[in-house]
């Protein structure tokens, strides 16, 4: 059996190559395809022998998607023999999956397609006229991978509701998986945090997605309940007008992103991992998290819902109501031994060994029902 992926976002989220280099170290014979514009610099990531970045469309073209998509199809059909392949991975639905379903037009080739973030919220939510091929690329599949049962529910019952019980026949849920460092590095039980103190962390992006704000008004309704709340915020500044908005409250502490080894004692000297974002494919800073005994704080309806059942390992919010965000804190408080101790055990279902089976058998599943 040999893979052909495509997937355009491997240039700049390079977690993908724990799966790859998995696949490779299983026997899989594998390619990556990564269509890229002609503005795009190189990646200093290594990227695997097996990878192929191409730059085959200008930035412009992105306005117009059959153009744009028109090129990054016949640059792939130069590149690759397909009848080589047994089956092709597509990691998004419109783009790597319009290119995916074109070839098996062509060439007879099944294959696979991962609904994202961008799928769901951006072209099935505001790109209505091309809701249509979206829906004739998930019919077209043969198995659809989404990363939570979430996402799959939002696109099923609001954009292929007519099709939900034939595309619910071929769905399985696979999450994003953390680097092995995470396991290799598992926390002991955290210590329930006492005298009404609690220490409050966030890693990601500051900008307007990630929620910040509502998270300042959750701990501001905590403090005037009598609580000693803390918050630290690990990541870039995109947007400068959240940054100013909270950069002199007294008890944020902002620190710049940082490596692994040194993001796990922050991971450790915290108590709740809170990250209520508006918009979130999966989230693999919720499962570097509860790598280390950190409950979780996640939106519901978003990517992260639905990995467990509310209070396994923290809970789901309304990302819009700092009340709600409020009490979910006080409830991991108080059921802080049952939430820690889950973290832990339950952490490896996103271990890239086990995902990589996962896959395994969705790719044998498809080619042996050919």
């Amino acid at each position: 059996m040999k893979i052909l992926h495509i997937n355009s976002y491997f240039s700049k989220r390079t977690f993908y190559k724990n799966l790859y280099d998995k696949q490779i170290s299983n026997g899989l014979d594998i390619d990556v395809f990564v269509p890229v514009s002609s503005s795009y610099k190189k990646s200093q990531n290594d990227l695997g022998a097996y990878t192929l970045v191409s730059s085959n469309y200008k930035e412009f073209d992105r306005v117009v998607f059959y153009l744009k998509h028109k090129k990054i199809y016949s640059d792939i059909k130069k590149k690759y023999k397909m009848n080589e392949y047994s089956l092709i991975h597509a990691h998004s639905l419109f783009s790597n999956g319009y290119i995916a379903m074109r070839i098996k037009q062509d060439y007879g080739i099944p294959y696979i397609v991962a609904v994202r973030n961008t799928d769901v919220n951006t072209f099935f939510k505001y790109m209505i006229h091309l809701r249509s091929l979206g829906i004739k690329i998930l019919r077209k599949a043969e198995r659809i991978v989404f990363l939570s049962s979430s996402y799959r529910d939002v696109v099923l019952e609001n954009y292929a509701s007519k099709y939900k019980n034939e595309l619910l026949d071929k769905t399985v849920i696979i999450p994003n998986g953390i680097d092995k460092f995470w396991f290799n590095n598992k926390s002991s039980l955290k210590d329930i945090p006492k005298d009404k103190k609690i220490r409050l962390l966030y890693i990601g992006d500051i900008n307007k997605n990630k929620n910040i704000i509502t998270t300042v008004k959750a701990i501001n309704i905590l403090r005037d309940q009598g609580y000693s709340v803390d918050y630290t915020i690990v990541g870039k500044i995109k947007d400068y007008s959240i940054y100013n908005e909270i950069k002199e409250v007294p008890y944020i502490n902002i620190v710049q992103p940082m490596q692994k080894d040194e993001l796990i004692e922050v991971y450790r000297r915290n108590d709740v991992f809170v990250m209520p974002s508006i918009h979130e494919t999966f989230g693999l800073v919720y499962a570097e998290a509860i790598s280390q005994g950190l409950p979780v704080i996640y939106t519901k309806g978003q990517g992260f819902d639905g990995q467990f059942e509310d209070g396994v390992v923290g809970y789901s919010v309304d990302c819009f109501s700092p009340e709600d965000i409020a009490k979910r804190v006080l409830d991991v408080i108080k059921n802080y031994r049952i939430l820690t101790t889950n973290c832990i055990e339950l952490c490896d279902k996103f271990d890239w060994n086990v995902l990589e089976k996962e896959y395994s058998k969705v790719y044998e599943e498809c080619v042996s029902n050919l």
